[in-house]
């Protein structure tokens, strides 16, 4: 009996290496159309794909131009978000919170200070 548990196990096994390499191959093509700005991270935010739910948030902050991990760590901690969290446990008002606000600074192409986001906010 253990045998058969352990020949079932082999196919179940490579099934999720290539599940896995799916979701890794399109979340790379989908770093590089927001890298490229063809999608916007507020769009993925918003209604984000099957891939990107358990993508963290920062990881999808850090895909766009001129984003790096210190603006990522400081736009989140405003809005008590952890970098950490998958883009499919955000709350509906998190969501939009943070679509909005990544919309204005992406607009206006400044670094997002604090006095903008509270008027986002206000």
């Amino acid at each position: 009996m253990t045998e058969t548990a352990t020949m079932t196990a082999e196919p179940q096994r490579l099934r999720a290496l290539e599940q896995a390499n799916r979701v890794r191959l399109a979340r790379a093509e989908l770093k590089r159309r927001i890298a490229d700005g063809e999608v916007s991270a507020a769009d993925v935010i918003l209604t984000p794909p099957h891939e990107a739910s358990s993508w963290a948030v920062g990881e999808l902050l850090t895909s766009q131009r001129r984003w790096g991990s210190t603006r990522c760590r400081k736009f989140l901690s405003r809005n008590q978000i952890s970098e950490t969290k998958p883009v499919g446990a955000l709350t509906e008002r998190q969501r939009r919170l943070l679509a909005t606000q990544l919309e204005t600074c992406v607009s206006q192409l400044q670094s997002c200070d604090s006095r903008e986001l509270e008027l986002v906010q206000a």
